[in-house]
C-alpha cells in the first residue's frame, strides 16, 4: 500500500511563505534560494553583517551586536515556526511553546504584518 499525503488542514498560517513573500517583493528567486541553501546559517550571517558593515564605511561599532542576536534569531525562528504550520496551536507546540506565550510573541514581533499584503 502506497503512503498517502495527508489532505492539509485549513487554518490561518497556510497562507503564510516567507519564500512567496520574499519573492513577491523581488526580492529573492529560485536562482538566489539555490544558492542560499548551499550556504550554512552561520556563513549567511557572517555574510549579512560583512555586506552591511560596508554600507557603514566598515563601523557597526556602538551596536550591541552581540546582546541583540537573541532577539534576531528568535524573531527569524518564529516567522519560520508561523509559516512552517497550519495552525497557532501546532506552531505553539512545534515551537515547544504554550499558545499564550505564542500570541504574545506574535505581536510583540509583530508577526502578521510582516505576512500580509502591503497595498502600495
Amino acid at each position: 500500500m502506497a503512503w498517502k499525503k495527508k489532505k492539509r488542514l485549513q487554518g490561518k498560517n497556510q497562507y503564510y511563505s516567507i519564500s512567496r513573500k520574499l519573492r513577491k517583493e523581488h526580492k529573492s528567486s529560485d536562482e538566489f534560494e539555490i544558492i542560499l541553501n548551499n550556504l550554512s546559517l552561520e556563513e549567511v550571517i557572517a555574510l549579512k553583517l560583512e555586506l552591511a558593515s560596508k554600507v557603514a564605511g566598515n563601523r557597526l561599532y556602538g551596536l550591541p551586536l552581540w546582546n541583540t542576536l537573541p532577539i534576531i534569531i528568535k524573531d527569524a525562528v518564529l516567522k519560520y515556526g508561523i509559516s512552517a504550520t497550519r495552525t497557532q496551536t501546532e506552531a505553539a507546540r512545534f515551537l515547544g511553546l504554550n499558545k499564550d506565550r505564542l500570541s504574545k510573541l506574535i505581536k510583540k514581533f509583530d508577526v502578521h504584518s510582516f505576512f500580509s499584503e502591503k497595498s502600495d
